[in-house]
């Protein structure tokens, strides 16, 4: 019985592992300081999306002035900037993010390390792009 419960344990934290689902706050590269709340979540295309659901600090603009795509002058507040990731063992990947502050979008990897994620932005291949960590929002 004990072996059961074990082996129950084991499996749901390995599910939790790999769960990016939920609120996470967003961490400037250049000030340190957190800057929004994007909420992850799974469509019924089985993929993950990212929206901003709360801003942190006043931007510089309240609309994506610079997006070219169906964002464009769009608000930020309830903006997808994370589309059409895919789950690939315990990574999340095939998909895009965008920069709100300079509208463009690049390709996009995301990897969890307990309640942080490494969201990885780059443009060809992965060596060359940016790695930001998102934490946990309570």
């Amino acid at each position: 019985m004990n072996k059961l419960i074990l082996a129950f344990a084991l499996f749901i934290s390995i599910l939790s592992f790999a769960q990016i689902e939920g609120k996470w706050k967003t961490i400037d590269d250049e000030t340190g300081k957190a800057k929004s709340i994007v909420e992850i979540f799974k469509k019924s295309d089985g993929k993950y999306y990212g929206k901003i659901s709360q801003l942190l600090i006043k931007p510089e603009h309240a609309n994506c002035v610079a997006c070219k795509d169906d964002r464009k002058n769009k608000p930020l507040l309830g903006m997808e900037i994370i589309r059409d990731l895919k789950k690939d063992g315990n990574e999340f990947t095939g998909g895009t993010i965008t920069d709100p502050k300079n509208g463009k979008s690049y390709k996009c990897t995301i990897t969890k390390d307990g309640d942080k994620l490494n969201v990885r932005g780059y443009m060809g291949i992965s060596l060359i792009g940016r790695t930001q960590t998102w934490l946990k929002a309570d």
